[in-house]
């Protein structure tokens, strides 16, 4: 899909929002506007990398895949940031699976046009790098998380993570979902988001997972949540206006 100037911009995306004009403008002659629909696979483990997605409305996990076919996820994209950080770290592939968590929009840009300002060491540049801290910083927390932590718990961090890149209250994804990503077993997911719910702080139906309570949620999840949160504004604060949490 072409990208339409006047209805999408890029700027719904935190990281192209924070550029300046000159660079923004720079950027934005190479974005290109794609749809992407829930469970579509972006990217394999050892894929080589022709694209990096912004999203704005879409939300990207990051999984892990074993060798008999689990999966975990270890983190998630979404409008905060930039599918692809392997290309400008030193790599060309991904060292996970990428998929579609939640359906929506995504401004994709190719990997040679990435590079060449990634090079030119201006705003850019220095966006992406401290994106990258912050996005490891989520991958190491949920590691921790999902060895410490009760499903109840991890689900409350999950839901909050999702909750904060999307415009809505309401999540459309299933258990089954859910338990893919977190690595758990489907029952466990909808015993813990049973007690979520007896506590009104989410209402929870077939195939979606309304927030009825956000407070009252990040009460209920772990610290994970906010060390993630706290070290993302930390980094990025200074050029994004929006603070997550």
């Amino acid at each position: 899909m072409p990208l339409d100037a006047k209805q999408n911009t890029g700027r719904e995306n935190f990281l192209l929002a924070a550029l300046p004009d000159v660079e923004f403008e720079r950027v934005q002659t190479h974005l290109e506007l794609t749809s992407l629909k829930l469970g579509r696979v972006l990217y394999e483990s050892g894929d080589r990398l022709d694209y990096v997605y912004f999203p704005t409305t879409a939300i990207i996990s990051l999984l892990y895949v074993m060798e008999n076919g689990a999966t975990a996820e270890i983190g998630v994209v979404g409008n905060d940031g930039i599918l692809g950080i392997a290309l400008f770290m030193g790599g060309d592939t991904t060292p996970n699976r990428a998929v579609i968590q939640s359906a929506g929009e995504a401004f994709r840009m190719k990997a040679k046009d990435l590079l060449d300002e990634f090079t030119l060491g201006g705003v850019f540049h220095n966006l992406l790098l401290r994106y990258t801290q912050a996005l490891i910083t989520q991958i190491s927390q949920t590691a921790v998380c999902n060895r410490l932590h009760s499903v109840e718990q991890q689900l409350g961090r999950w839901l909050l993570l999702s909750h904060d890149r999307l415009n809505t209250d309401t999540l459309v994804m299933t258990h089954d979902l859910i338990s893919n990503m977190l690595g758990v077993r489907r029952e466990g997911v909808t015993m813990a988001a049973r007690k979520l719910a007896e506590r009104k702080l989410i209402k929870n139906v077939r195939g979606s997972i309304t927030i009825l309570d956000r407070q009252g949620l990040e009460q209920a999840a772990c610290e994970c949540y906010q060390v993630v949160n706290n070290e993302y504004n930390r980094l990025l604060s200074r050029g994004i206006s929006r603070t997550f949490g």
